[in-house]
């Protein structure tokens, strides 16, 4: 199960009613944050869940509205008592951008790991997910990301006693290890089915459509999107700007056959999103506008149906 939070949905700048864009993202103890502009821990503390677990934070790009909320996240942690390793991750330069930042916060408790992009895409196995970040079209250097839990087959009772495995080693095959047993090397397929379908959810943001979004997004359960302009005619300031819109958005969704679509990075001028929904879903149906703390619990198909 992966607990999914759209802590805000504003771009440019904070609003009294709307928070700067971020996601997090809770797996198996582990969480992940993409993107911290100003005001995102105060998101995360409206929300009620804890800066503790975050392991891996995500920037897409460094534009102030994406990352100037990070010194203050990362004093937080800091007062907090955190030991533990913090990963950061974004685009070539975030070594460069991160140590400014940290001019106002020098002395953590805490090492801090950047890992800087350094392809169109790149993958990154950790915390029992697989995260990819692929370069979408902004004004600056500017990455979208995937994160993909899989899911193992079921386990097979009889192909376990055919091929006379202890049952004692069940448990350990069934997490995907390999045993050695007398002369034998014990591997999971051995007893395992065929992989079942895992979990998959897609966040984009400050970026024309492009291929890219489309080949990484495809078949996600959660595409997120900006949504910068609803009104029709703001499409050439889209171009511009190198935003989207609503509109365009849902094409995309549509293109990559994603399960639902979320809508946020809201231009501060659009104060009602929900007005423009009607000619969205009537390019994707499954679409809704990203509300400030909107939440989902994605499980797994065999979850579901429990």
């Amino acid at each position: 199960m992966l607990d999914v939070c759209l802590l805000g949905t504003g771009g440019m700048m904070p609003l009294p009613y709307r928070w700067l864009t971020s996601l997090m993202v809770r797996y198996n103890g582990s969480s992940l944050l993409i993107d911290c502009g100003e005001g995102t821990q105060i998101a995360i503390k409206e929300k009620g869940w804890s800066f503790k677990p975050i392991d891996v934070i995500c920037f897409t790009h460094y534009h102030g509205d994406h990352i100037s909320g990070l010194p203050g996240l990362l004093l937080t942690m800091g007062n907090a008592d955190r030991t533990e390793p913090l990963t950061l991750i974004g685009p070539k330069g975030l070594e460069r951008v991160v140590n400014a930042l940290r001019v106002i916060a020098p002395e953590l408790p805490f090492p801090i790991k950047c890992i800087e992009i350094r392809e169109p895409e790149e993958t990154f196995e950790m915390n029992g997910y697989r995260l990819k970040a692929f370069r979408v079209n902004h004004n600056v250097l500017c990455y979208g990301y995937t994160m993909e839990v899989d899911r193992a087959g079921k386990f097979d009772v009889e192909r376990a006693k055919e091929a006379e495995i202890p049952q004692k080693y069940w448990g350990i095959l069934q997490k995907g290890e390999m045993v050695e047993y007398e002369d034998r090397v014990l591997t999971p397929d051995m007893v395992l089915g065929p992989a079942r379908k895992g979990l998959k959810i897609t966040y984009c943001t400050d970026t024309r459509p492009t291929d890219s979004i489309k080949n990484n997004a495809e078949g996600s359960d959660l595409f997120i999107c900006e949504g910068m302009y609803g009104e029709d005619g703001k499409e050439a300031k889209a171009r511009e700007y190198k935003h989207m819109t609503m509109k365009e958005a849902a094409k995309l969704a549509k293109k990559a056959q994603v399960k639902e679509m979320w809508l946020t990075h809201f231009s501060p001028s659009l104060v009602h999103p929900e007005e423009y929904m009607d000619g969205v879903r009537e390019i994707f149906p499954n679409s809704y506008v990203g509300k400030d703390g909107k939440s989902v619990d994605l499980l797994f198909e065999e979850e579901e149906n429990e």
